[in-house]
C-alpha cells in the first residue's frame, strides 16, 4: 500500500466510499460514516424512536431476511415497496413512536456497504448533518482515550449499471458537505483533504438547504415523491443521537459507556 495516500500524520481525515473505509479500518482508526441521504439520517431516526437497527450490506434478498430473522427484526424493504406495503424503509419518515423497542435490519449499497467493510475498528459512528456536533464530540471522547486518528467516510453514491472495469464510486456533494459539517466541531491536525472539505461546508453553510435540495441526489429523492425526507435530512444539527456500532447493532454513544 502506497503510504502517501493514508494522510499521515494528521489527526482528521477525509475518505470515500466502501475503499476508503476499508483503508481507515485497516489502518485502525476512528470512523465516522457519512451517508446524509440517507442511511446515516435513517439510522438516527430510528434511534430517536428507541428502534434498534442492525446495518447489514445490500442486497435485500433471502440472505438478508435469514439474517433478520436470526434477530426477530424486521427486514426494511425499499421505498417503493415500502409505499405499497406500508413497511419501513430507508425513508427516515418511516419511523415513528410507534418502532419503540422494535428490532430492524437496514440495507444500503452505500451506508450499510461502509459499514460492512469497516466493522472493526476502535470505534464506528454514524453521522449526519442532524447530528454533525454530537457526533464529532463523541469522536474526540474516543479519541481521547484511544489516541487515533478521527477519518470521516463520505459514502458517495454508485453509478447505476456501471460496467466492471469501471469506478463505480459516484461522489455525492450532500455527504461532503456532511463530513465537512463533523470536520468543523472536530479538534486537531486537518489533513489537506479534511481542510478543503471543511473550507467547503464552511463556505456553502448559508446555502446549505438550497445546495441539497438542488443537487443530484436531493432531486432523485424529491422526484420520487420523497421531498419530505430531504427536509428531514439536511436539519443542521437538530439531534443529539450518536449512534456507534456495537457488536452486531447500533447503540447510543452515551449506552455504549455504561455497557463496559
Amino acid at each position: 500500500m502506497n503510504t502517501f495516500f493514508d494522510q499521515s500524520p494528521y489527526e482528521i481525515k477525509v475518505e470515500w466510499g466502501i475503499r476508503g473505509a476499508k483503508e481507515a479500518a485497516r489502518r485502525e482508526e476512528i470512523l465516522i460514516i457519512v451517508d446524509v441521504l440517507s442511511f446515516s439520517s435513517t439510522v438516527i431516526a430510528a434511534m430517536e424512536n428507541n428502534a434498534v437497527i442492525y446495518p447489514f450490506p445490500p442486497p435485500i434478498n433471502e440472505k438478508a431476511k435469514n439474517y433478520a430473522d436470526q434477530f426477530g427484526a424486521e427486514l426494511v424493504v425499499g421505498r417503493a415497496e415500502a409505499i405499497k406495503t406500508g413497511k419501513h424503509s430507508l425513508s427516515p419518515n418511516s419511523f415513528t413512536a410507534d418502532d419503540r423497542g422494535k428490532s430492524y435490519v437496514l440495507c444500503s449499497l452505500n451506508g450499510a456497504a461502509c459499514v460492512e467493510a469497516a466493522k472493526k475498528v476502535p470505534g464506528l459512528f454514524m453521522g449526519s448533518l442532524r447530528n454533525a456536533q454530537a457526533v464529532a464530540e463523541a469522536a474526540l471522547d474516543l479519541q481521547k482515550k484511544s489516541g487515533k486518528p478521527i477519518t470521516i467516510i463520505a459514502c458517495g453514491e454508485r453509478w447505476e449499471n456501471a460496467a466492471s472495469y469501471e469506478n463505480q464510486l459516484r461522489p455525492g456533494i450532500e455527504d461532503y458537505l456532511g463530513a465537512g459539517a463533523i470536520i468543523s466541531s472536530l479538534n486537531g491536525l486537518l489533513s489537506p483533504e479534511a481542510f478543503v472539505c471543511k473550507q467547503a461546508f464552511q463556505g456553502s453553510k448559508h446555502e446549505l438547504p438550497n445546495l441539497i435540495k438542488k443537487c443530484g441526489s436531493g432531486r432523485e429523492l424529491a422526484e420520487r415523491g420523497f421531498a419530505k425526507d430531504v427536509d428531514y435530512c439536511l436539519q443542521l444539527n437538530a439531534s443529539s443521537i450518536v449512534p456507534v456500532l456495537s457488536g452486531n447493532k447500533f447503540i447510543s454513544f452515551e449506552l455504549s459507556y455504561l455497557l463496559k
